[in-house]
């Protein structure tokens, strides 16, 4: 068990304590925390995070591609989650989403974030 984060915080228990997560709970949270945290803004992690914040700066026809690549790196060191497909959309004014299938321990899991 870990203790649960929201947005780059703990998220306290309403008893004045913070949250634990286990399990598929615990593993999302860190699936999310790993696409929205910019890679290499963490000196002594350098691995961790993602680079999807750079999509912006790709051409159109590079994005989708880009991606994926961004979407496996940041989420290799997971054990036991594969990354079966991303999808990226769209939505004008340099926004995008970015959805990632995966499977983890045969079940199928699905985040989306959003990037700019």
């Amino acid at each position: 068990m870990g203790l649960s984060l929201r947005e780059g915080d703990y998220v306290p228990d309403g008893t004045g304590g913070l949250r634990r997560t286990g399990g598929q709970e615990a593993l999302l949270e860190r699936v999310l925390f790993r696409l929205t945290a910019r890679r290499g803004s963490f000196p002594f992690l350098p691995e961790l995070g993602s680079r999807l914040w750079q999509l912006g700066q790709l051409p159109a026809v590079q994005r989708q591609s880009a991606a994926e690549q961004y979407v496996a790196e940041a989420l290799a060191a997971e054990p036991e989650l594969t990354v079966e497909r991303v999808s990226l959309t769209e939505s004008g004014g340099g926004r995008a989403q970015v959805t990632a299938a995966m499977t983890w321990r045969g079940e199928t899991l699905s985040v989306t974030v959003e990037v700019l």
